[in-house]
């Protein structure tokens, strides 16, 4: 029986299955026990949607609609939902039981899914605590007829948000800003059979905004080929569930450390992709600094960063995975990356390249529970003739919407950066194009107050408090600290020019 669950509906039981933990979990942990527990139960709602299905088609005939050709996924005897629902006790051995059979019994999709949660640490998960959680998932069917993909994996992705809204710093692992994510998709403009990569993925929230945007501009999504790294085992899991809600299948997903062992290589070569969207983890310490200097797959080639800050590590291995004629990237980062000291010499090599092709600024509050400014970089491997030699900055950093302690961007900041990047053209006070020769000159600084002088700091929601926060002065200082050095800097040079040129006529005997 088909019975339409509404988006509001299946929000409100999400989050209520998550409640029942309180008090026992913590809440950054809600995340490894209520995602598997999802999985589980779409995963036998939609085997005996299925099932029934080809029960009908064969008249009746059971050994017909067990046929594995029958089955997007198999769920093996004793391991459907209802042999854990059915668990008088010892419910959590139970639960991971079923899932590392289904693991089993699907080994090229499945394998690891569920992640490592410790379901049978009864101190923890008290039988009477789960079987509760059991049956509060039991009260819908979660069908395809009931919640088709689209809405479930909306459902899911509201989920990821509020599980980062409630556990704090630890949520930027796996959650990033979707407005943000939307604008960065829109300025790489992914096409049908493309290649999509994320070296950092978290949740799989980058890879499925490009599947979003095709399938809203009425384009082939199919055919887009997704990859993604992420660190964390359990992450990692949530970006497979996630893709499998969403109705993806043409995608891999790999645990492991990308700048140590990239996922995707063919020896000492890496993959190469079309697209590449990125929010790397902020200036990591704990990286092998030393292996990088002498990288197997030559990511090195902008040199090697200091131990504290690992970004143009990211920097390097991403433009690495980048397609020679079609590769594009956008990556978002601390405004740092723009103007440090000790990051020079490579920035120098990064500019001269000519790969960047937008600088832009963002407003404070876009890194999830961080009040810093962000910035996202657009590279792009070859770049069109029109824009080489020049590099587009944008000030967008009054483009941004603050409510209830969280900031996004409107429909209407994104429509004003989005046409800036596309006319490429001077904006008084928003957006300037500069030659690489200027930027040469400031010490290739990347800083946009170098550039582009925002228009005061009223007409935008970014103002909207007459008291900036601490966080807030110190980024700007920092800014307009490494603009002053740098303008200082191409001072003292131009005044140099001309006094060396009279030394040169004060000892020319025809003077």
């Amino acid at each position: 029986m088909t019975t339409r669950i509404t988006q509001q509906q299946l929000e409100s039981y999400l989050w209520g299955a998550a409640t029942l933990l309180r008090g026992h979990i913590d809440a950054g942990d809600y995340k490894q026990f209520i995602f598997p527990l999802l999985f589980f139960k779409r995963l036998s709602d939609v085997y005996d949607e299925e099932f029934e299905k080809a029960l009908k088609d064969s008249g009746g005939d059971a050994d017909y609609a067990a046929f594995s050709e029958n089955h997007r996924f198999q769920v093996p005897p004793g391991a459907h939902w209802r042999d854990a629902r059915n668990k008088p006790k010892n419910i959590g051995k139970a639960i991971q039981d079923a899932m590392r059979e289904i693991e089993k019994a699907n080994p090229d999709q499945l394998f690891g899914i569920f992640g490592d949660a410790q379901w049978t640490n009864t101190d923890r998960l008290p039988d009477a605590m789960l079987k509760d959680l059991v049956e509060h998932f039991s009260t819908l069917t979660l069908t395809i007829a009931n919640v088709p993909e689209d809405e479930l994996g909306n459902s899911y992705e509201f989920l990821i948000k509020k599980f980062a809204d409630d556990s704090g710093h630890t949520a930027a692992e796996f959650y990033t800003n979707r407005t943000l994510v939307h604008l960065m998709t829109l300025m790489l403009d992914p096409q049908p059979r493309e290649s999509i990569y994320d070296p950092t993925c978290g949740s799989g929230g980058m890879l499925l905004s490009c599947v979003a945007e095709l399938k809203r501009r009425g384009k082939e999504y199919r055919t887009l080929k997704l990859y993604g790294q992420e660190l964390n085992l359990m992450t990692s899991s949530i970006a497979r569930m996630n893709m499998f809600l969403h109705g993806i299948e043409d995608f891999k997903v790999v645990r492991g450390d990308t700048l140590e062992a990239p996922a995707f290589s063919d020896g000492d070569t890496l993959r190469q992709f079309d697209v590449v969207l990125a929010n790397p983890p902020y200036s990591i310490k704990q990286w092998d600094r030393t292996a990088w200097s002498s990288d197997r797959y030559g990511r090195n080639f902008l040199g090697t960063p200091p131990q504290g800050r690992a970004d143009y590590a990211f920097f390097g291995h991403i433009l690495a995975s980048l397609k020679p004629r079609s590769g594009r990237c956008a990556i978002l980062f601390p405004h740092g990356v723009l103007f440090r000291d000790e990051e020079q010499e490579m920035r120098a090599k990064l500019v001269d390249l000519d790969q960047i092709e937008c600088v832009l600024g963002l407003g404070p509050n876009l890194f999830y529970n961080s009040p810093m400014e962000a910035c996202v970089v657009v590279c792009r491997m070859a770049k069109p003739k029109e824009r080489r030699g020049r590099i587009l900055f944008i000030s967008a950093v009054n483009e941004v919407t603050r409510e209830r302690a969280q900031s996004f961007l409107e429909p209407e900041h994104i429509e004003k950066i989005l046409k800036a990047h596309q006319a490429f053209k001077d904006i008084p006070d928003f957006a300037r194009v500069v030659p690489l020769d200027e930027i040469l000159r400031n010490n290739s600084n990347l800083s946009i107050p170098l550039y582009v002088r925002a228009k005061g700091n009223g007409g935008g929601s970014a103002a909207a408090s007459s008291t900036k926060p601490l966080s807030k002065v110190i980024a700007e200082w920092e800014q307009s600290s490494a603009a002053l050095r740098s303008s200082m800097a191409a001072l003292l040079r131009s005044l140099e020019r001309p006094v060396a040129g009279l030394e040169k006529r004060n000892v020319n005997p025809k003077g």
